[in-house]
């Protein structure tokens, strides 16, 4: 049987919103050494470009790298889409913090296109206006 591939992470967003998201994960489920930061448009000196190079050349073609990206049309995914757009590479736009976990704590052996499918189904479910749920009962 062929052995799966190793799963690699990178958040990208506009800002340090993935910096906050991987301190939160790191608070949740512990410091991971497979996830990759990218924070856009905060140094005027680091291009995007020059960071998503940056981590495509640790991806080797024996893993799978999972990309969350914070804005569809946005110029983070736009560039990500440029760049990252090859077969043992998986983009998701949009996220929040228990698609991240949902995501990262899945089963290697489970095929990650099935695993990036319920982890959105999931993660739409924990958006709730929650004033709007309480007054209804």
């Amino acid at each position: 049987m062929e052995q799966p591939k190793k799963r690699k992470y990178l958040i990208a967003t506009h800002g340090t919103f993935s910096t906050g998201a991987k301190s939160a994960l790191n608070m949740i489920i512990g410091d991971m050494v497979n996830l990759y930061i990218i924070e856009a448009y905060v140094d005027d000196t680091v291009n995007i470009e020059d960071q998503i190079k940056s981590v495509l050349d640790e991806i080797g073609a024996e893993d799978e790298l999972i990309i969350f990206s914070d804005i569809m049309g946005g110029s983070v995914t736009n560039q990500l889409l440029q760049q990252a757009l090859q077969p043992n590479m998986h983009i998701v736009s949009g996220f929040n913090l228990p698609l991240l976990i949902e995501v990262m704590l899945a089963d290697a052996e489970t095929p990650i296109n099935e695993v990036i499918d319920g982890a959105i189904l999931n993660a739409k479910e924990q958006m709730v206006y929650v004033n709007k749920l309480i007054n209804s009962k």
